[in-house]
């Protein structure tokens, strides 16, 4: 690989990050044909590519947000996978260091539970974002393939961001599979893992203020010799 190559690729990395606040702008539909085409070059077991991208974008994300923040305040909460959302020990630190980063740069107080709550239910309406995206993985597949899911998320989220997109995936977003599936027309054989919001960063908004770091590398990597 040439360091100009080099250069855009770790420019590209810099600037995909968990964006929570979008401008109304859309994606030319074009230019979304494109990144999701180039998000098929995600590898995969057997080049299976076992996932199913449902996209919603426009008035039809704002009705589609209403009905999801409409059913979660009701407590209807339908999921394909369990949630657990329980972290011990250093994964914990970072959870909460990551949400106290993010609450602290909104201005929202620890012990502001309704602050926090709205907050929250932005993730239902993609916080703003004029697109979502919506990953299914089939029922007969298991924790290997939901492996090559993330893989095709990993790209899809490269590609928006060397295109000049924002996005934040969410497993927020499977908290409502039923009504998703109903919306979206998608078949019952699809069972949603989570979703991408995307769009056009609002730069404005405080929430997009925040900065996580990342761990040291021999925290994560061993380099065996």
């Amino acid at each position: 690989m040439s360091t100009d190559h080099s250069t855009a690729f770790q420019q590209i990395l810099d600037n995909r990050r968990s964006v929570r606040a979008y401008t109304e702008q859309q994606a030319d539909q074009i230019l979304l044909q494109k990144i999701f085409l180039e998000a098929q070059k995600a590898p995969s077991n057997c080049n299976t590519q076992p996932w199913h991208t449902a996209v919603v974008s426009g008035l039809r994300c704002r009705a589609l947000g209403k009905k999801l923040q409409d059913a979660l305040n009701q407590g209807l909460y339908q999921m394909d996978f369990p949630y657990l959302g329980s972290y011990d020990g250093l994964y914990k630190e970072r959870q909460h260091g990551a949400a106290s980063d993010l609450y602290s740069a909104m201005g929202i107080a620890r012990d502001d539970k309704a602050a926090r709550h709205e907050a929250f239910m932005r993730n239902f309406d993609f916080f703003g974002a004029p697109h979502a995206a919506f990953l299914f993985l089939p029922e007969q597949f298991g924790i290997r393939e939901a492996a090559d899911l993330g893989m095709y998320a990993q790209t899809l989220m490269l590609s928006l961001s060397a295109h000049g997109l924002a996005s934040c995936p969410q497993t927020a977003l499977s908290f409502a599979c039923d009504t998703v599936r109903e919306e979206l027309e998608v078949d019952s054989s699809m069972k949603l893992m989570f979703g991408i919001s995307f769009g056009y960063e609002d730069k404005e908004h405080p929430a997009n203020a925040c900065r996580v770091g990342r761990a040291e590398l021999d925290q994560n990597v061993q380099f065996v010799k």
